[in-house]
């Protein structure tokens, strides 16, 4: 796979209308302004996200493998490894972190 491009955060955050809406979920950087229309949530749950981290709102709600694979075609880059998210435990990892709970971990494991 090619190199994806880097932004920063402050890079992102400028793609904060519905016209031009990205996000980031996961240390990688999705462009879905074309995707609005089609999300099954609604257009309204991407406009809150528009320039931000959606990490934990994208793992919270529990998208099935379908919606992972789909995502794959918005990905336009992926955040520079100076301000990347180091914090988010994976699913296998251990949950007793400051910032896991035993539901978290149940959830991944549920919802991977």
């Amino acid at each position: 796979m090619a190199t994806l491009k880097q932004y920063s955060y402050a890079e992102v955050a400028k793609h904060n209308t519905p016209a031009d809406l990205w996000m980031v979920i996961d240390d990688k950087v999705y462009d879905v302004t074309k995707f609005q229309t089609e999300h099954p949530g609604g257009e309204e749950v991407l406009i809150e996200m528009a320039g931000k981290d959606a990490t934990n709102e994208f793992n919270d709600v529990g998208h099935s493998t379908d919606a992972k694979a789909q995502m794959k075609q918005f990905v336009v880059g992926e955040i520079i490894e100076a301000e990347r998210k180091k914090n988010a435990p994976k699913q296998d990892s251990d949950s007793s972190s400051a910032s896991g709970s035993w539901f978290g971990a149940l959830k991944a494991k549920l919802f991977g």
